[in-house]
Formats: structure tokens, sequence, C-alpha cells
């Protein structure tokens, strides 16, 4: 009895697994896209909407990547000779972010994409002896 129990525990397990990682191929392409713009690999156009006014506040363009936090949105944009540029803004409750996606790019639709680092293993330390 006790076996049986096991066994169709494990079988549901399997079969689970199985069908969480049965995604669409818009999900892959979803998320391997999301994977290529935060590696500074997509354009794009990030631009705040005043939703009192209708009018633009701001607008960002480049190879950027983004992230909202609970009360700022920090934009990091690769510029053209490769130094990183970061624009940190106020969150407030009446400007709506749109992120606009400049340029196709291609990306597997079936297999997740890794990416390794391995120069961030070994991290880049400057000493101070002052």
């Amino acid at each position: 009895m006790k076996l049986r129990v096991i066994s169709a525990v494990f079988a549901v397990a399997v079969f689970g697994g199985t069908l969480s990682a049965c995604t669409s191929a818009a999900d892959k392409a979803s998320e391997n896209l999301s994977k290529a713009a935060e590696n500074f690999e997509v354009p794009r156009r990030i631009v705040g909407i005043n939703g009192i006014t209708d009018k633009p506040l701001f607008s960002v363009e480049g190879f950027c990547s983004y992230e909202i936090k609970d009360n700022s949105y920090d934009v990091i944009c690769k510029q053209p000779g490769g130094e990183i540029e970061r624009t940190t803004m106020g969150k407030s409750d009446n400007v709506t972010i749109v992120v606009t996606q400049m340029g196709g790019t291609k990306v597997d639709l079936f297999r997740s994409r890794v990416i390794f680092r391995p120069e961030t293993i070994v991290p880049n330390f400057d000493l101070s002896t002052r």
C-alpha cells in the first residue's frame, strides 16, 4: 500500500513537471526577448507620460534596461562607446511608463536561453589603503 502511494505521488510530480515545461512558443520567445533586452541587445524607447495632462515627461532611447522599484524607476542604458548610464526617476500615481522595443530581435521560440558570465565569478575590486 505504501509503495502505491509513493508511486502515485512520484507520477503526479513527474506529470506536473512535464506540463509546467510545456509553454507556448510566445511565452518562450517573450522570456528569451526579456533576457536579450536585459543584456543590452534590444533597442528600446522608454517614455513617461503624465496621467493628468497626457503630455510626455521624459523619453530615453537606446539599448536600455529598466527596473520598477517601490518609489522609483531605474533606467540603465549602454552607450555606443560601451559606457553605462543610469537614470533614476521618482515614481508617482499619475505617471505611466511605456516601454517600446525599437527593432526586431531573433530569439528562439522553443529553447530557453541560458547566459553564463564567467567574469562575474571573480569580482572586480579596488584596493584603498587610506
